[in-house]
């Protein structure tokens, strides 16, 4: 049996891989479970007592050979195929360089408009893109048989049509008034999903950020002179606004929000559909009836809400025409952003 080990351990330092396949053939034959090794160790029972000490240290020594010659059979295998590889490169080719990402033009612009509005109190409140109708809907003050309801408007979950995908943030403002004690002064930025045909100037998944105050003899006046003081901090100290009266059914009085167009300047151009004003969202006091459902009391407390679209005012401030562009991903388009 000794010269069964001499003749293995005499294979073994003879042995060479010149592919992964032989490689992978030696360490079956003398490392694996099922090895010649391994064989060997199982005919200890058969060794004689006093024999058995110099058995075990030789086939122990032949192990430890067969995974020494093994490690030096892939130090090769590898510094072989290092060396092939280098062989066809031509280092005469110029490098390729390092290119640096950007931020998305969304990500900035959301970035911007949470900065504008924390420097006059409002925190920043986040919750769930999939909501229950009571804060999508029912607490907001959507009748039952409101459009927004519908399957065309809205995307539905199968397994239960009462949780859908947000079709505003506002879900997230009624969570921070079922919470918090007024005042309330927060910003709600965040992903919102319609059932709509995609275009130039729609899409299905889209940004929104909308704002929320609640306190004592909070007036039109206070949600005027916000939205004043926010349209001349993002698009410059020129631009002027306009409130035109409207309907949401969580706000009343309700109103349209519009700003000068800041690439004609206010004359008029394709851009403002020659008006010399673009919309960029929607605003109002908060209807009592949305406290209530808050459990805000609405003999103590009043309130102003607004609401914008971030691709809306991503495509003003920064003259794009598709709003597509935003979620294609086409690196042409997002290098225009590189040094912004």
């Amino acid at each position: 049996m000794l010269e069964q080990i001499e003749k293995i351990a005499e294979e073994i330092a003879q042995s060479t891989a010149a592919n992964a396949e032989e490689l992978e053939a030696f360490r079956m034959r003398f490392i694996s479970r099922k090895s010649v090794i391994g064989d060997i160790f199982g005919q200890m029972k058969n060794v004689a007592p006093e024999e058995r000490k110099e058995f075990g240290q030789k086939v122990n020594m032949l192990k430890n050979a067969a995974q020494d010659k093994f490690k030096e059979l892939v130090e090769a295998l590898e510094s072989a195929s290092d060396n092939s590889a280098a062989e066809g490169l031509d280092l005469t080719l110029p490098n390729i360089p390092h290119e640096l990402g950007s931020v998305h033009p969304i990500t900035k612009v959301r970035a911007e408009i949470n900065q504008i509005f924390e420097r006059i109190g409002f925190n920043i409140s986040e919750g769930p893109e999939i909501e229950d109708d009571w804060h999508n809907f029912t607490a907001l003050n959507f009748p039952p048989n409101h459009p927004a309801r519908e399957m065309q408007d809205t995307f539905f979950l199968e397994k239960d049509p009462d949780i859908a995908l947000r079709t505003h943030t506002s879900s997230v403002q009624v969570r921070v008034m079922e919470n918090q004690e007024p005042p309330i002064r927060t910003l709600s930025p965040g992903r919102v999903y319609r059932n709509e045909t995609i275009s130039a100037r729609a899409h299905c998944i889209f940004h929104q950020v909308e704002g929320l105050y609640i306190d004592k003899n909070v007036s039109f006046k206070d949600l005027k002179d916000t939205l004043y003081y926010f349209a001349k901090e993002l698009f410059g100290p020129d631009t002027k606004i306009r409130l035109r009266p409207s309907y949401f059914p969580f706000t009343e009085p309700s109103a349209e929000l519009d700003v000068s167009c800041n690439i004609c300047g206010g004359k008029g151009c394709n851009i403002c559909k020659y008006t010399g004003w673009v919309e960029i969202g929607g605003c109002g006091m908060v209807d009592p009836n949305v406290l209530e459902a808050s459990g805000i009391d609405p003999d103590k407390y009043t309130g102003f809400a607004f609401g914008m679209g971030i691709e809306r005012i991503t495509m003003l401030k920064y003259r794009i025409n598709d709003l597509r562009l935003f979620t294609e991903n086409d690196v042409r388009f997002l290098r225009q952003f590189s040094s912004i």
